[in-house]
């Protein structure tokens, strides 16, 4: 018998951030939540009180690009019943993850709260970011109607252990941690896209779970909160730091014929830290080198 006063379900649960955060029940990509009556039977049979909902269908610059549908769709479904579900099942408190290309591309930096819907989204990514976008109409749409308490996090670029280190469709920091790796297993030139001057905020996906716990207690403003360091690295510099914790000593060759993406999207954590001031964020070279020892001992049975 479950006890309905603790219980904490995870979509997503064995992914990036679902990974770093205790739960009671954890679902992975078995459970196929686009499907609202498969989404309806795991909330009636395991009985959440609360939910952190991870989940969705994600990607780097070329995923984006080339997958367009397929993003829109499955995130517009996923979250759709997830936040639908949990409304049926009364669920107690629901943390959802946005995402900071929900922005609009044209916006006044930095990038706030309030800023989400004053414009289109960049092209290289638009229907990822309106299905997530969505999400945010759907719990605030919820919240005025049915008086839930549901809340949305926006966290920066994610990194960390268990991520999806697929070259072609997996985020900037996975997919260059196996190029590099590739390439110096054999022998050959480390590969990058673009010209290595964009500008990106990462934030260690062990922050974000400790981040998002403290938002299923504590946090209940209608408006999302954004999870940064509010601090920009260029491409380049994060390329330097993979090199140096992959001891990898080959060329390093920038194809700048390639596209770029958004050049930079700075944001503003002082909603965060108006809350948290004292929080201490993982240093990027600290969770680099941890991410990428995990990635060589794991490197056999990791997402790829």
């Amino acid at each position: 018998m479950k006890d309905r006063n603790s219980t904490l379900l995870i979509t997503g649960g064995h992914g990036l951030v679902g990974s770093q955060i205790s739960g009671d029940i954890k679902t992975n990509s078995s459970i196929d939540l686009r499907d609202s009556v498969l989404c309806d039977e795991l909330f009636k049979k395991e009985q959440p009180v609360n939910v952190i909902h991870c989940a969705a269908k994600v990607g780097g610059l070329g995923g984006n690009m080339n997958l367009k549908g397929q993003f829109f769709y499955d995130n517009i479904m996923i979250n759709t019943n997830v936040i639908e579900s949990c409304r049926k099942y009364n669920i107690k408190k629901l943390v959802c993850f946005l995402s900071t290309c929900i922005f609009p591309d044209n916006v006044k930096y930095p990038l706030t709260e309030k800023k989400i819907h004053n414009g289109e989204p960049h092209n290289s990514n638009y229907p990822y970011a309106y299905a997530k976008r969505m999400a945010d109409i759907q719990i605030r749409a919820y919240r005025e109607q049915y008086g839930l308490n549901y809340v949305s996090v926006i966290p920066t670029n994610i990194y960390g252990p268990n991520d999806n280190f697929n070259l072609e469709n997996g985020h900037v920091i996975p997919s260059l941690i196996h190029k590099c790796y590739l390439a110096k297993k054999n022998n050959l030139p480390f590969k990058i896209w673009g010209s290595g001057q964009p500008l990106r905020e990462f934030i260690y996906s062990k922050d974000v779970a400790k981040l998002t716990e403290w938002v299923l207690k504590n946090y209940e403003e209608e408006d999302p909160i954004i999870l940064s360091t509010s601090q920009e690295v260029s491409i380049k510099s994060v390329v330097e730091l993979i090199v140096k914790h992959m001891s990898f000593t080959g060329e390093v060759v920038w194809e700048t014929d390639k596209p770029d993406g958004q050049f930079r999207k700075p944001s503003s954590n002082t909603k965060l830290l108006s809350y948290l001031p004292d929080f201490k964020f993982t240093s990027l070279d600290e969770g680099l080198k941890e991410t990428i020892d995990w990635f060589n001992k794991n490197y056999e049975r990791c997402r790829k």
